[in-house]
């Protein structure tokens, strides 16, 4: 069953940017548009979905999940809603610095200091990749710290 379940996600994380992508001009195969993008990784990662939905059928697999982490789940939860609500505000390289170290320290295993290091070297990639790379139009640094 955990198969099923894990497909099942696939799939409506799929259909969720593929409703999303519907918003914006599909364009044309050689001039595609902002929603083309998402719409194909979207059907993919549901056609992704539907194949391990049905591996896991005709497996027919019964595991059990155990204890659920519900001290994991609410810090990731708070982590995307904090960088959500505050990139703007507080700017890009403090609020991924911030959320990255939130998420590394919602396992109980690590410590203070992995977490740090980890998130120093997420949110040099993530700037370099977004910020740098791709030029999205984010400031590094927001106007709540008044650079």
């Amino acid at each position: 069953m955990p198969d099923v379940l894990a497909g099942g996600i696939f799939v409506l994380i799929g259909g969720a940017f593929v409703w999303g992508a519907l918003g914006y001009g599909l364009g044309t195969p050689l001039r595609m548009g902002p929603g083309a993008f998402p719409m194909l990784v979207g059907a993919t990662v549901a056609v992704l979905g539907l194949a391990i939905i049905g591996k896991g059928l005709v497996a027919g697999e019964v595991t059990s999940f155990g204890a659920i982490p519900w001290r994991a789940v609410a810090v990731i939860v708070l982590a995307v809603l904090f960088f959500g609500f505050t990139v703007r505000r507080l700017g890009f390289v403090p609020t991924s610095a911030v959320t990255a170290l939130l998420t590394t320290l919602a396992s109980s295993r690590v410590r203070l200091l992995t977490a740090v290091a980890v998130a120093a070297g997420l949110t040099v990639a993530s700037t370099l990749i977004f910020v740098v790379g791709l030029q999205l139009r984010i400031p590094l640094w927001g106007p709540w710290l008044g650079f």
